[in-house]
């Protein structure tokens, strides 16, 4: 039994279990609610909220017809999705004893994580979709908008990390070992209980929820839960995934994000085909080509993209309190570029919603989405090797 808690809570799990868990739920989760796992689309949200009760009028804004500004946040399924994911990832880091204050050691990073959290905001927007709606559960949905997201987010987390490198950014060295708050043992000691508190309260307020008939918020409570679980447990960020790819040749968690796409392709396609559910289709168009290089170059300057900052956050990690500052401040200036200063017109309106399914058909959309993954899959193992080489390489000149 100790043993058993010291894997569960001791030890962070392994990226491909986790990666696969959430491909599953992620296709339960459209095939109850018809909807899919996504957070920055109720950034956008809560920062309309924000501006309603700063006097300031949206209900014109087309962005918001079209996302939808319906109640606040507590009233909506995406809500709870994003404080469901907060929550979930705090209660494991406190079963785990490991929350931590934890300070960046320039204070440049702040303004680097804002900035970063700004453009990956606008960024994520622009393309309608994160590395969530847009990339892990937009593949699925066989949406082509997704495969040029992709391609576009590539591009842009490599020019990140070509920026991050770049001495300018990084500043002086410091000195400092470290710079987390050391925690008092009272405080260690405490975590765990106060993780599970803040757990029953949670599973009370769910059960609230089914009884009382609100089911939509219910599932987006728990299925909020069970990924904020996940993303911590797995430490996913689709950031270090593709930015560790680039700079030190690090592949694992990229390769388990791509297996955890397969599996939430094949059951999604069987969840559409059985219920014969409409899948979830946004549009390809320019917008989705800039919108993706920004988000890349965004997440990498934050260090961080939406999963990343949620569970640092919850640990401890104070940086990533501005980069989701600077990530609703971004979504929210889209939603007003979107009319406003023309984004659609220029960016928008010349694109058009394309689902494999219906232009290719089921058979070849399924076969030709395993097919693309399996390509990046190759991809990626043979940038590994090459870096690795490559390393080796100059390692053996020196």
């Amino acid at each position: 039994m100790k043993a058993m808690l010291h894997s569960v809570f001791q030890r962070h799990w392994n990226p491909y279990l986790v990666l696969l868990i959430a491909g599953l739920l992620s296709a339960i989760y459209f095939g109850l609610t018809s909807t899919v796992w996504a957070v920055t689309g109720e950034f956008t949200r809560l920062g309309g909220d924000f501006l309603l009760l700063l006097g300031v009028d949206v209900s014109d804004w087309q962005y918001y017809s079209m996302v939808g500004l319906q109640g606040n946040t507590w009233d909506r399924a995406d809500g709870w999705i994003v404080w469901g994911m907060f929550i979930g990832a705090l209660i494991m880091v406190l079963l785990s004893n490991s929350f931590k204050i934890r300070m960046p050691q320039q204070k440049r990073r702040y303004v680097q994580g804002f900035v970063g959290g700004i453009i990956a905001g606008f960024g994520a927007r622009l393309a309608l979709g994160c590395n969530l709606a847009a990339f892990f559960t937009g593949v699925p949905q066989f949406s082509f908008h997704a495969w040029i997201f992709i391609i576009a987010t590539g591009l842009g987390t490599f020019l990140g990390a070509k920026l991050t490198k770049m001495p300018w950014w990084k500043g002086k060295p410091s000195l400092m070992r470290g710079a987390a708050q050391p925690s008092s043992v009272n405080a260690r000691v405490i975590q765990p209980y106060i993780g599970v508190l803040i757990a029953v309260a949670y599973i009370g307020l769910m059960l609230y929820f089914f009884m009382s008939g609100q089911t939509a918020l219910g599932l987006g409570a728990l299925f909020g839960l069970a990924f904020g679980i996940l993303i911590e447990r797995g430490q996913i960020c689709f950031t270090a995934a593709f930015r560790d790819l680039f700079l030190v040749g690090r592949s694992l968690m990229a390769k388990a994000i791509i297996v955890g796409m397969a599996l939430s392709s094949i059951v999604t396609f069987i969840i559409i085909t059985l219920y014969d559910l409409t899948p979830i289709t946004q549009i390809a168009a320019l917008s989705t080509v800039v919108g993706g290089v920004l988000f890349g170059l965004g997440i990498v300057m934050a260090s961080g993209c939406e999963t990343g900052m949620m569970y640092r956050l919850m640990e401890g990690q104070v940086l990533f309190l501005p980069v989701f500052i600077g990530n609703v401040i971004g979504a929210t200036f889209l939603a007003y570029a979107w009319d406003h200063l023309g984004v659609y017109t220029v960016l928008v309106a010349s694109g058009a919603k394309i689902n494999l399914l219906n232009s290719i058909g089921p058979t070849a959309a399924i076969l030709s989405t395993l097919v693309m993954l399996g390509v990046l899959y190759a991809l990626t193992v043979y940038r590994e090797k090459s870096y690795h080489r490559h390393f080796e390489l100059n390692r053996v000149a020196k």
